[in-house]
């Protein structure tokens, strides 16, 4: 599995979700896809991102964001799942992706580029309508989406999931009920924790489904 996380970056809260998913049987990768900037974290993060700071933190990660082209990314996805599906721990087979905010959209380009690899994507309070529908008709793996309330309407909800019907996907696409932006992250002041197990809920089954038998 490749997880890509949140614009915050790698930090405790993403390592635990990753030791989750291993713990249900997953060689889970989360890289630092900030790396032209540093290690992770490449900016000094509170314990807490609560909204206090967080204007000042995301003043800092806009610029790094910005700067993550579309095709910086599928360079990077190249070398990710290279460098996956090549550890001895590794069973042979499809590849699932996930992804938080940012990381959502980084997931969608990612299996829209590896349609043959990636067998399953995820992607949780994140921008995956940014590409226009050119992406999800490149889509061939099972696809999860998993919104904010705060993000999405439900009218806009039905034209995301009328583009997803015209393109073929397989998919669910649903509003998760009393969240906000980056309710799956518990370090954030948009932490829901009926919308984080709702992400396991839906998450878990569809790796199951997907890469079970691989």
């Amino acid at each position: 599995m490749l997880m890509y996380a949140d614009g915050f970056g790698i930090r405790p809260v993403l390592r635990e979700m990753a030791r989750e998913l291993a713990g249900h049987g997953y060689y889970v990768l989360v890289p630092n896809f900030f790396y032209r900037h540093g290690p992770a974290p490449v900016i000094e993060l509170p314990e807490h991102i609560g909204e206090e700071v967080r204007p000042a933190v995301m003043a800092q990660l806009m610029p790094l964001i910005e700067a993550h082209t579309a095709e910086r990314v599928l360079r990077d996805a190249d070398a990710y799942l290279r460098f996956l599906t090549t550890q001895p721990e590794v069973g042979a087979g499809p590849v699932a992706v996930t992804g938080y905010c940012i990381g959502g959209l980084l997931a969608m380009r990612t299996a829209a580029a590896h349609p043959g690899q990636v067998a399953a994507v995820a992607a949780f309070h994140g921008p995956v309508g940014a590409d226009g529908p050119d992406l999800f008709s490149k889509l061939t793996a099972q696809v999860h989406l998993g919104h904010a309330e705060g993000d999405m309407t439900p009218e806009a909800l039905g034209e995301l999931n009328q583009a997803l019907d015209a393109a073929g996907v397989s998919y669910t696409s649903e509003i998760y009920p009393g969240t906000v932006h980056g309710f799956t992250v518990s370090d954030t002041d948009a932490f829901s924790a009926s919308g984080l197990q709702r992400h396991w809920d839906r998450l878990l089954p569809l790796l199951d489904r997907t890469l079970a038998n691989s």
